[in-house]
Protein backbone atom coordinates (compact mmCIF):
# COMPACT_ATOMS: atom_id res chain seq x y z
CA UNK A 1 0.00 0.00 0.00
CA UNK A 2 2.84 2.13 0.93
CA UNK A 3 3.99 1.99 -2.50
CA UNK A 4 0.92 2.70 -4.64
CA UNK A 5 0.53 5.84 -2.21
CA UNK A 6 4.48 6.20 -3.26
CA UNK A 7 3.26 5.90 -6.98
CA UNK A 8 0.54 8.07 -6.88
CA UNK A 9 2.31 10.96 -5.35
CA UNK A 10 5.38 10.60 -7.86
CA UNK A 11 3.08 10.78 -10.61
CA UNK A 12 1.52 13.71 -9.45
CA UNK A 13 4.43 15.66 -9.04
CA UNK A 14 5.90 14.48 -12.65
CA UNK A 15 2.58 16.00 -14.77
CA UNK A 16 2.26 19.02 -12.36
CA UNK A 17 5.82 19.53 -12.92
CA UNK A 18 5.57 18.88 -16.91
CA UNK A 19 2.28 21.20 -16.78
CA UNK A 20 3.91 24.12 -15.19
CA UNK A 21 5.78 25.35 -17.63
CA UNK A 22 2.79 25.37 -20.34
CA UNK A 23 -0.65 27.56 -20.93
CA UNK A 24 -1.23 25.82 -24.30
CA UNK A 25 -4.01 23.63 -24.03
CA UNK A 26 -2.99 20.93 -26.36
CA UNK A 27 0.41 20.50 -24.92
CA UNK A 28 -1.56 20.20 -21.34
CA UNK A 29 -3.69 17.39 -23.03
CA UNK A 30 -1.02 15.86 -24.48
CA UNK A 31 0.52 15.30 -21.25
CA UNK A 32 -2.37 13.80 -19.65
CA UNK A 33 -3.15 11.11 -22.37
CA UNK A 34 1.08 10.30 -22.18
CA UNK A 35 0.77 10.19 -18.73
CA UNK A 36 -1.94 7.80 -18.57
CA UNK A 37 -0.79 5.50 -20.96
CA UNK A 38 2.74 4.89 -18.80
CA UNK A 39 0.25 4.58 -15.65
CA UNK A 40 -2.65 2.10 -16.55
CA UNK A 41 -0.65 -0.70 -17.67
CA UNK A 42 -2.21 -2.45 -21.53
CA UNK A 43 -3.77 0.74 -22.27
CA UNK A 44 -5.10 0.72 -26.03
CA UNK A 45 -5.62 4.64 -26.03
CA UNK A 46 -6.75 7.76 -24.07
CA UNK A 47 -8.68 9.94 -24.93
CA UNK A 48 -9.75 13.41 -23.25
CA UNK A 49 -13.12 14.37 -24.60
CA UNK A 50 -13.47 18.14 -24.41
CA UNK A 51 -17.28 18.88 -23.68
CA UNK A 52 -16.85 22.22 -23.23
CA UNK A 53 -18.70 24.61 -25.85
CA UNK A 54 -16.34 26.90 -26.55
CA UNK A 55 -13.43 23.62 -26.53
CA UNK A 56 -13.09 24.38 -30.65
CA UNK A 57 -11.61 27.51 -30.25
CA UNK A 58 -9.18 26.72 -28.13
CA UNK A 59 -8.53 22.94 -28.85
CA UNK A 60 -7.19 21.03 -31.67
CA UNK A 61 -7.68 17.09 -32.45
CA UNK A 62 -5.48 15.30 -30.94
CA UNK A 63 -3.70 12.13 -32.86
CA UNK A 64 -5.36 9.21 -32.33
CA UNK A 65 -3.50 5.75 -31.72
CA UNK A 66 -7.11 3.83 -32.97
CA UNK A 67 -7.29 5.85 -35.81
CA UNK A 68 -3.85 6.63 -36.35
CA UNK A 69 -4.46 10.66 -37.62
CA UNK A 70 -5.72 13.42 -35.82
CA UNK A 71 -9.34 13.41 -34.35
CA UNK A 72 -12.12 14.87 -32.51
CA UNK A 73 -12.73 12.90 -29.61
CA UNK A 74 -16.07 14.32 -28.61
CA UNK A 75 -17.16 13.23 -32.73
CA UNK A 76 -15.56 10.11 -32.26
CA UNK A 77 -16.49 8.97 -28.60
CA UNK A 78 -19.13 10.82 -27.08
CA UNK A 79 -22.29 7.70 -27.84
CA UNK A 80 -19.99 5.42 -25.78
CA UNK A 81 -21.53 4.36 -23.19
CA UNK A 82 -18.98 4.70 -20.96
CA UNK A 83 -18.60 8.51 -21.49
CA UNK A 84 -22.42 9.32 -21.52
CA UNK A 85 -23.02 7.47 -17.78
CA UNK A 86 -19.54 9.28 -16.65
CA UNK A 87 -21.37 12.66 -17.49
CA UNK A 88 -24.84 11.38 -15.84
CA UNK A 89 -23.78 9.84 -13.38
CA UNK A 90 -21.06 13.03 -12.25
CA UNK A 91 -18.50 10.26 -11.35
CA UNK A 92 -15.80 7.83 -12.81
CA UNK A 93 -16.93 4.18 -14.19
CA UNK A 94 -15.57 1.39 -15.97
CA UNK A 95 -17.69 -0.52 -18.56
CA UNK A 96 -15.99 -4.37 -18.62
CA UNK A 97 -18.32 -5.52 -21.97
CA UNK A 98 -17.79 -2.48 -24.96
CA UNK A 99 -18.44 -2.21 -28.40
CA UNK A 100 -15.78 -2.54 -31.01
CA UNK A 101 -14.81 0.87 -32.25
CA UNK A 102 -16.01 1.61 -35.97
CA UNK A 103 -13.52 3.76 -37.78
CA UNK A 104 -14.60 6.16 -40.71
CA UNK A 105 -13.34 3.74 -43.17
CA UNK A 106 -15.75 0.97 -41.91
CA UNK A 107 -12.94 -1.12 -40.55
CA UNK A 108 -13.50 -2.04 -36.51
CA UNK A 109 -11.03 -1.90 -33.16
CA UNK A 110 -11.98 -4.72 -30.55
CA UNK A 111 -10.79 -3.27 -27.24
CA UNK A 112 -11.13 -4.57 -23.74
CA UNK A 113 -12.99 -2.82 -20.74
CA UNK A 114 -13.53 1.12 -20.96
CA UNK A 115 -13.06 3.83 -17.98
CA UNK A 116 -14.63 7.57 -17.93
CA UNK A 117 -13.49 9.80 -16.07
CA UNK A 118 -15.28 13.17 -15.79
CA UNK A 119 -13.21 16.13 -15.02
CA UNK A 120 -14.74 19.39 -13.09
CA UNK A 121 -13.71 23.12 -13.85
CA UNK A 122 -16.17 24.55 -11.04
CA UNK A 123 -18.30 21.89 -10.49
CA UNK A 124 -18.99 21.97 -14.27
CA UNK A 125 -17.96 18.52 -16.42
CA UNK A 126 -15.59 20.50 -19.00
CA UNK A 127 -13.93 17.26 -20.01
CA UNK A 128 -13.86 13.45 -19.53
CA UNK A 129 -11.18 11.48 -19.82
CA UNK A 130 -11.67 8.03 -21.20
CA UNK A 131 -9.12 4.77 -21.17
CA UNK A 132 -9.90 2.30 -24.02
CA UNK A 133 -7.89 -1.23 -22.37
CA UNK A 134 -6.76 -4.05 -24.93
CA UNK A 135 -9.39 -7.03 -24.53
CA UNK A 136 -8.84 -9.71 -21.73
CA UNK A 137 -7.42 -6.65 -19.28
CA UNK A 138 -9.36 -5.37 -16.26
CA UNK A 139 -9.08 -2.42 -14.38
CA UNK A 140 -7.88 -2.43 -10.74
CA UNK A 141 -8.31 -0.04 -7.86
CA UNK A 142 -5.45 1.63 -8.43
CA UNK A 143 -5.96 2.19 -12.06
CA UNK A 144 -8.99 3.94 -11.01
CA UNK A 145 -7.51 6.39 -9.07
CA UNK A 146 -4.74 7.27 -10.73
CA UNK A 147 -7.17 8.13 -13.32
CA UNK A 148 -8.91 10.00 -10.82
CA UNK A 149 -5.83 12.45 -9.85
CA UNK A 150 -5.31 12.72 -13.63
CA UNK A 151 -8.85 14.48 -13.98
CA UNK A 152 -7.87 16.59 -10.71
CA UNK A 153 -4.91 17.53 -12.50
CA UNK A 154 -6.97 18.34 -15.65
CA UNK A 155 -9.27 20.16 -14.58
CA UNK A 156 -6.87 22.82 -13.11
CA UNK A 157 -4.99 22.76 -15.87
CA UNK A 158 -7.57 23.33 -18.43
CA UNK A 159 -9.37 25.80 -15.80
CA UNK A 160 -6.08 27.68 -16.38
CA UNK A 161 -5.53 27.43 -20.09
CA UNK A 162 -9.08 28.89 -20.81
CA UNK A 163 -8.78 31.58 -18.77
CA UNK A 164 -5.45 31.98 -20.12
CA UNK A 165 -7.03 31.89 -23.83
CA UNK A 166 -9.72 34.21 -23.22
CA UNK A 167 -7.64 36.84 -21.99
CA UNK A 168 -5.52 36.44 -24.96
CA UNK A 169 -8.90 36.75 -27.32
CA UNK A 170 -9.90 40.00 -24.80
CA UNK A 171 -6.20 41.53 -26.14
CA UNK A 172 -6.37 40.57 -29.62
CA UNK A 173 -9.72 42.09 -29.66
CA UNK A 174 -8.49 45.06 -27.42
CA UNK A 175 -5.77 45.39 -30.16
CA UNK A 176 -8.17 45.39 -32.97
CA UNK A 177 -9.97 47.86 -31.77
CA UNK A 178 -7.08 50.42 -31.00
CA UNK A 179 -6.06 49.45 -34.98
CA UNK A 180 -9.05 50.67 -36.01
CA UNK A 181 -8.88 53.88 -33.86
CA UNK A 182 -5.34 54.85 -34.49
CA UNK A 183 -6.00 56.54 -37.47
CA UNK A 184 -7.89 59.54 -35.10
CA UNK A 185 -5.67 59.20 -32.36
CA UNK A 186 -2.03 60.99 -32.80
CA UNK A 187 1.26 58.84 -32.66
CA UNK A 188 2.66 60.46 -28.99
CA UNK A 189 -1.05 59.74 -27.59
CA UNK A 190 -0.80 56.08 -28.91
CA UNK A 191 2.98 55.62 -27.51
CA UNK A 192 1.03 57.22 -24.55
CA UNK A 193 -1.18 54.47 -23.72
CA UNK A 194 1.11 51.68 -24.81
CA UNK A 195 4.02 52.61 -22.64
CA UNK A 196 2.64 54.73 -19.43
CA UNK A 197 -1.31 54.84 -19.46
CA UNK A 198 -1.35 56.51 -16.18
CA UNK A 199 0.95 59.97 -17.99
CA UNK A 200 -2.79 60.72 -19.56
CA UNK A 201 -3.53 61.32 -15.85
CA UNK A 202 -0.79 63.85 -15.67
CA UNK A 203 -0.79 67.97 -15.79
CA UNK A 204 0.83 68.83 -18.74
CA UNK A 205 4.66 70.17 -18.25
CA UNK A 206 6.91 72.92 -20.24
CA UNK A 207 9.00 71.38 -22.92
CA UNK A 208 10.47 72.48 -25.94
CA UNK A 209 8.86 72.09 -29.03
CA UNK A 210 8.68 72.98 -32.99
CA UNK A 211 5.01 73.20 -34.07
CA UNK A 212 4.10 73.88 -37.83
CA UNK A 213 0.92 74.76 -39.39
CA UNK A 214 -0.10 74.36 -42.62
CA UNK A 215 -2.99 75.86 -44.87
CA UNK A 216 -4.11 75.26 -48.35
CA UNK A 217 -4.71 78.69 -49.97
CA UNK A 218 -7.60 79.86 -51.93
CA UNK A 219 -9.41 77.08 -50.40
CA UNK A 220 -12.87 79.13 -50.32
CA UNK A 221 -12.37 80.00 -53.28
CA UNK A 222 -12.03 76.75 -54.62
CA UNK A 223 -15.35 75.65 -53.07
CA UNK A 224 -17.17 78.08 -54.57
CA UNK A 225 -17.41 75.55 -58.17
CA UNK A 226 -16.91 72.49 -56.17
CA UNK A 227 -19.46 70.33 -54.29
CA UNK A 228 -19.07 69.90 -50.91
CA UNK A 229 -18.02 66.05 -51.78
CA UNK A 230 -15.59 66.89 -54.25
CA UNK A 231 -13.39 69.37 -52.20
CA UNK A 232 -13.63 66.92 -48.98
CA UNK A 233 -11.90 64.46 -51.70
CA UNK A 234 -9.23 66.88 -52.50
CA UNK A 235 -8.42 67.63 -49.01
CA UNK A 236 -8.33 63.98 -48.03
CA UNK A 237 -6.38 63.03 -50.71
CA UNK A 238 -4.01 66.07 -50.35
CA UNK A 239 -3.60 65.46 -46.75
CA UNK A 240 -3.23 61.66 -47.02
CA UNK A 241 -0.17 62.34 -49.28
CA UNK A 242 1.22 64.97 -46.95
CA UNK A 243 1.05 62.00 -43.59
CA UNK A 244 4.26 59.72 -44.56
CA UNK A 245 6.69 62.99 -44.70
CA UNK A 246 5.37 64.49 -41.36
CA UNK A 247 6.09 61.27 -39.56
CA UNK A 248 9.42 60.58 -41.43
CA UNK A 249 10.43 63.91 -39.94
CA UNK A 250 9.10 62.63 -36.21
CA UNK A 251 5.94 65.08 -36.76
CA UNK A 252 2.59 64.03 -34.68
CA UNK A 253 -0.26 65.29 -36.57
CA UNK A 254 -2.16 67.27 -33.90
CA UNK A 255 -4.73 68.59 -35.42
CA UNK A 256 -7.06 68.98 -38.82
CA UNK A 257 -9.52 71.97 -39.31
CA UNK A 258 -11.10 71.84 -42.58
CA UNK A 259 -8.10 73.11 -44.72
CA UNK A 260 -5.53 72.95 -42.43
CA UNK A 261 -3.17 71.03 -39.97
CA UNK A 262 -1.73 71.42 -36.84
CA UNK A 263 1.67 69.41 -36.65
CA UNK A 264 3.93 68.91 -33.15
CA UNK A 265 7.59 68.06 -32.82
CA UNK A 266 8.82 67.68 -29.59
CA UNK A 267 12.01 65.27 -29.52
CA UNK A 268 14.23 66.32 -26.25
CA UNK A 269 16.47 67.88 -28.76
CA UNK A 270 15.18 71.24 -29.22
CA UNK A 271 17.05 71.90 -32.94
CA UNK A 272 16.19 68.70 -33.77
CA UNK A 273 12.29 69.56 -34.04
CA UNK A 274 13.19 73.17 -35.54
CA UNK A 275 15.31 71.38 -37.87
CA UNK A 276 12.98 67.97 -38.56
CA UNK A 277 9.58 70.94 -38.89
CA UNK A 278 11.53 72.82 -41.69
CA UNK A 279 12.60 69.55 -43.53
CA UNK A 280 8.92 68.25 -43.34
CA UNK A 281 7.54 71.57 -44.71
CA UNK A 282 10.17 71.22 -47.59
CA UNK A 283 9.29 67.64 -48.35
CA UNK A 284 5.08 68.70 -47.76
CA UNK A 285 5.51 71.22 -51.11
CA UNK A 286 7.56 68.78 -52.75
CA UNK A 287 4.88 65.90 -52.54
CA UNK A 288 2.08 69.50 -53.06
CA UNK A 289 3.96 69.86 -56.50
CA UNK A 290 3.24 66.58 -57.73
CA UNK A 291 0.04 66.61 -56.32
CA UNK A 292 -0.87 69.76 -58.19
CA UNK A 293 0.39 67.79 -61.81
CA UNK A 294 -1.03 64.40 -60.65
CA UNK A 295 -4.48 66.33 -60.38
CA UNK A 296 -4.25 69.28 -62.93
CA UNK A 297 -7.70 67.81 -64.72
CA UNK A 298 -9.53 68.06 -61.88
CA UNK A 299 -8.09 71.08 -59.55
CA UNK A 300 -6.79 74.32 -60.09
CA UNK A 301 -3.18 74.47 -58.63
CA UNK A 302 -3.13 74.73 -54.47
CA UNK A 303 -0.52 76.14 -52.68
CA UNK A 304 0.22 75.32 -49.06
CA UNK A 305 1.21 78.09 -47.06
CA UNK A 306 3.17 76.94 -44.07
CA UNK A 307 3.96 78.68 -40.67
CA UNK A 308 6.84 77.44 -38.05
CA UNK A 309 7.44 78.43 -34.51
CA UNK A 310 9.88 76.96 -31.49
CA UNK A 311 9.89 77.53 -28.42
CA UNK A 312 8.30 76.28 -24.82
CA UNK A 313 4.98 75.11 -24.90
CA UNK A 314 2.61 73.73 -22.39
CA UNK A 315 2.26 69.90 -23.51
CA UNK A 316 -0.17 66.88 -22.82
CA UNK A 317 -3.51 65.84 -22.40
CA UNK A 318 -6.39 68.62 -22.81
CA UNK A 319 -9.31 67.06 -20.84
CA UNK A 320 -13.04 68.67 -21.32
CA UNK A 321 -15.30 67.64 -19.12
CA UNK A 322 -19.21 67.48 -19.93
CA UNK A 323 -22.21 65.84 -17.82
CA UNK A 324 -22.48 63.14 -20.77
CA UNK A 325 -19.07 62.69 -21.79
CA UNK A 326 -15.25 63.66 -21.53
CA UNK A 327 -13.16 64.35 -24.69
CA UNK A 328 -9.27 64.62 -24.50
CA UNK A 329 -7.11 65.53 -26.87
CA UNK A 330 -3.11 65.83 -26.84
CA UNK A 331 -1.40 69.03 -28.01
CA UNK A 332 0.98 71.93 -27.02
CA UNK A 333 -0.68 75.36 -26.04
CA UNK A 334 0.81 78.87 -25.54
CA UNK A 335 2.28 81.43 -27.53
CA UNK A 336 4.18 79.13 -29.54
CA UNK A 337 1.83 77.17 -30.87
CA UNK A 338 -0.49 80.68 -31.33
CA UNK A 339 2.64 82.75 -33.35
CA UNK A 340 2.85 79.57 -35.73
CA UNK A 341 -0.57 79.61 -36.54
CA UNK A 342 -0.70 83.63 -37.39
CA UNK A 343 3.12 83.14 -39.62
CA UNK A 344 0.67 80.32 -41.94
CA UNK A 345 -2.46 82.95 -41.90
CA UNK A 346 -0.05 85.53 -42.98
CA UNK A 347 1.87 83.51 -45.39
CA UNK A 348 0.84 83.50 -49.42
CA UNK A 349 1.65 81.88 -52.53
CA UNK A 350 3.03 78.40 -50.87
CA UNK A 351 5.24 80.48 -48.67
CA UNK A 352 6.49 78.96 -45.53
CA UNK A 353 7.47 81.24 -42.77
CA UNK A 354 9.03 80.60 -39.35
CA UNK A 355 10.03 82.72 -36.28
CA UNK A 356 12.70 84.23 -34.60
CA UNK A 357 13.43 81.13 -32.38
CA UNK A 358 13.37 78.64 -35.59
CA UNK A 359 15.44 80.92 -37.38
CA UNK A 360 17.93 80.33 -34.66
CA UNK A 361 17.46 76.80 -34.41
CA UNK A 362 18.23 75.97 -38.36
CA UNK A 363 21.22 79.35 -38.51
CA UNK A 364 23.87 78.04 -41.62
CA UNK A 365 21.42 74.95 -42.90
CA UNK A 366 19.24 77.11 -45.01
CA UNK A 367 18.82 80.45 -46.03
CA UNK A 368 16.06 82.54 -44.64
CA UNK A 369 14.59 86.09 -46.20
CA UNK A 370 14.59 88.48 -43.66
CA UNK A 371 11.13 90.30 -43.69
CA UNK A 372 11.94 92.90 -40.95
CA UNK A 373 9.09 93.52 -38.45
CA UNK A 374 5.47 92.58 -39.45
CA UNK A 375 2.10 93.18 -37.27
CA UNK A 376 0.44 89.94 -37.01
CA UNK A 377 -3.85 89.35 -36.40
CA UNK A 378 -4.09 88.64 -32.67
CA UNK A 379 -0.52 89.60 -31.84
CA UNK A 380 0.01 92.91 -30.28
CA UNK A 381 3.59 93.90 -30.99
CA UNK A 382 4.93 93.46 -35.18
CA UNK A 383 7.70 90.21 -34.45
CA UNK A 384 10.75 89.73 -36.75
CA UNK A 385 9.65 86.43 -39.41
CA UNK A 386 11.21 85.03 -41.78
CA UNK A 387 10.88 83.38 -45.02
CA UNK A 388 12.67 80.24 -46.50
CA UNK A 389 14.39 81.55 -50.02
CA UNK A 390 15.00 78.04 -51.35
CA UNK A 391 10.79 77.75 -51.28
CA UNK A 392 10.13 77.82 -54.72
CA UNK A 393 6.79 78.68 -54.44
CA UNK A 394 7.67 81.77 -52.61
CA UNK A 395 5.98 85.10 -53.84
CA UNK A 396 7.78 88.71 -52.71
CA UNK A 397 4.48 90.23 -51.59
CA UNK A 398 2.64 89.34 -48.52
CA UNK A 399 -1.29 91.09 -47.62
CA UNK A 400 -1.45 93.00 -44.65
CA UNK A 401 -2.73 91.70 -41.21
Amino acid sequence: MKKYYKERFEAQRRISRNLANTMEVNEILETLRAESRNLVPLSMETCIIMLDPDAQKYTRPLQCALYDRPVNCLSCKKNRPAIQKAVSRRKGVVISKTDPIIRPDGTTVDTGPEAAMPVFVNDEILAVINVVSQPGVRFTKKDFYLMKDLSELAGNAIMVAKNHWAITQEKIEISQKLAHLSPFVPQSVRRIVESNPELLNQEKESRDVSVLFLDLEGYTRLSANKTAVEMNNMVEEMFSNFVDPIHRSGGDINETAGDGLMIIFKDDDAKANAVNAVKAAFDIHERNRQLNQEMASRFEPVNVNIGINSGVALVGMTVFKGTLETRMTFTASGPVTNLAARLADYAQGGDILIGEETRKMIDGLWSVYDMGFVSLKGIDQPLKIYSLLNNPFKTASHPAA
